[in-house]
């Protein structure tokens, strides 16, 4: 579920007027599983349950496809349409004249649009229905621990199963509340052109979005009270902010927003820096700064379900402090990726239809910046074993020194590999050309718990980006030759003729 748009079902006007004992206005209906959200977890919980022939109830009050139709998707058909049209300004690099190309807005929100109703379909209610599924439009509410009153429905079942989702969160600055302002959920509604984006918020969604508008002809001045991407390291970060640096995108780190009002048909931004205060003016504001979980409406209380800071509190394997019912994805305060939602499904699924001991585990969840560069990764950090005092090695090497990185006149970057003293494969870092793509055989090694030995015994095609995987890991082997007994193992089987 993401932010709701006011409605009223029968039985909510029912439960307003006539109090306590309107709970019982709803008409009942048993389930072995009710799904409440239809985002992508929700939405994977509930087809794949239905594919088991369980009973199941799917709840969305909002959108079918919860976040990732209104957020991710749209905004990453948008930063592709970005790189088309860097692609036109650079182009003379190979032997074809670059040209400033001719951005209809219009049109680009038309590209987006249409991504995102060729995927729509595939979460759509009567999608839903067609498998077994038993979609109710409408608000969730529980009215104990045993029941939900969903649209005209009281639902009872096996096991209830929280996927809300998230919302955009925003910050507290003076006069925000009296000014227009956008959201990486809003910003699509707009089918004229930006000319002068504000961003507020330097994370991953402010960045990517920052970048996509800038190569479309956009002014775009990023402000971030902290340091940009500040959950990545920092020698990666720094990679990502010299490519948009020398794109012209204005990033100001340590840049409080103080506050914002209108002016004139405007917006002015008053921040201070280190500098002093400044003001910036803009015609349209980006507030990027994270985002909040959906419960407010859920009525968790009564359900006996525990709320913490960053969401509902549930244990490694999903479930919250009622037992009958499991939470996953952004309500958890879980990392808010669609793919973090659709992992926590597989493992609610697991427990809820198999009894199989499933647990989350962080460390195999990756995350991607899709700047461009992009920027991956997934498991420890260097940063974070260095400070745990963990005994590691750390691989590195080069794009620069990968020949399908030369052809494509992509050399910035490099991939990063954290391993134990004995090869196991702890974490890694990609950030360069396709660094999204890159990152999977790394997240397979570290779910694996698989060994260096394991990369570079692979054979990987050339000329390829993937070859910097192979090339890192044969890194480990780099000292051997130097070490006094696999010297002396060498000179004795050479004797042997």
């Amino acid at each position: 579920m993401t932010q709701p748009r006011p409605q009223s079902s029968l039985a909510e006007r029912a439960r307003e007027t006539a109090g306590p004992a309107a709970a019982l206005a709803g008409e009942p209906l048993e389930a072995d599983i009710c799904v409440i959200g239809a985002g992508s977890g929700g939405l994977a919980v509930a087809t794949m349950a239905a594919g088991f022939g369980r009973k199941v109830v799917l709840v969305e009050k909002h959108r079918m496809g919860g976040g990732g139709l209104s957020g991710s998707i749209p905004s990453k058909a948008l930063v592709a349409a970005g790189r088309r049209a860097q692609a036109m300004r650079t182009a003379d690099a190979f032997g074809i004249a670059s040209v400033e190309p001719q951005i209809d807005y219009r049109a680009v929100q038309s590209h987006v649009r249409g991504v995102v109703s060729a995927i729509a379909p595939n979460d759509s209610a009567e999608r839903l229905t067609g498998l077994g599924v038993h979609v109710i439009l409408g608000a969730a509410r529980f009215l104990d621990r045993h029941t939900l009153l969903a649209g005209d429905y009281r639902v009872t079942a096996r096991r209830f199963v929280i996927a809300t989702g998230s919302s955009p969160a925003l910050p507290d600055i003076a006069g925000l509340d009296t000014c227009p302002y956008l959201t990486n959920e809003t910003i699509f509604d707009l089918d004229r052109k930006i000319p002068h984006l504000v961003v507020i918020g330097g994370g991953p969604i402010g960045l990517e979005l920052a970048q996509a508008h800038l190569r479309l002809g956009n002014r775009v001045p990023v402000l971030e009270a902290g340091r940009v991407l500040g959950n990545d390291g920092p020698e990666a970060t720094a990679i990502v902010l010299k490519s948009l640096y020398a794109e012209g995108l204005d990033v100001r780190e340590g840049a409080k927003v103080e506050r914002v009002e209108r002016f004139g048909g405007n917006i002015r931004v008053f921040l201070s820096t280190a500098n002093g205060t400044e003001a910036i003016d803009g015609s349209h504001l980006l507030v990027a700064t994270g985002r909040k979980p959906n419960v407010s409406d859920l009525n968790l209380h009564a359900a006996g379900i525990k709320l913490g800071r960053d969401g509902i509190v549930v244990n490694r394997g999903l479930k919250t402090s009622n037992r009958r019912v499991f939470a996953i994805g952004d309500v958890t305060g879980a990392p808010r990726f669609s793919h973090v939602s659709s992992y926590h499904a597989e493992i609610v699924l697991r427990r809820a239809l198999f009894r199989l001991p499933a647990k989350f585990d962080r460390a195999v969840i990756p995350w991607v910046t899709f700047t461009d560069p992009e920027l991956a990764h997934v498991g420890l950090t260097e940063e974070a074993a260095r400070a745990e005092k963990y005994q590691i090695n750390v691989l590195r090497w080069p794009f620069s020194e990968n020949d399908r990185a030369h052809v494509e006149h992509q050399t910035a970057g490099h991939i990063k590999i954290v391993t134990t003293p004995n090869g196991r494969i702890r974490g890694a870092t990609v950030v360069g050309p396709q660094a999204s793509e890159l990152i999977q055989v790394w997240a397979l090694a570290v779910a694996q718990k698989l060994s260096i030995a394991a990369i570079a015994g692979s054979v990987a095609a050339h000329p390829t980006f993937g070859e910097i995987g192979k090339r890192v890991a044969l890194r480990y082997y780099a000292a051997l030759p130097a070490k006094g007994n696999i010297r002396k193992l060498i000179d004795f089987l050479a004797r042997l003729g």
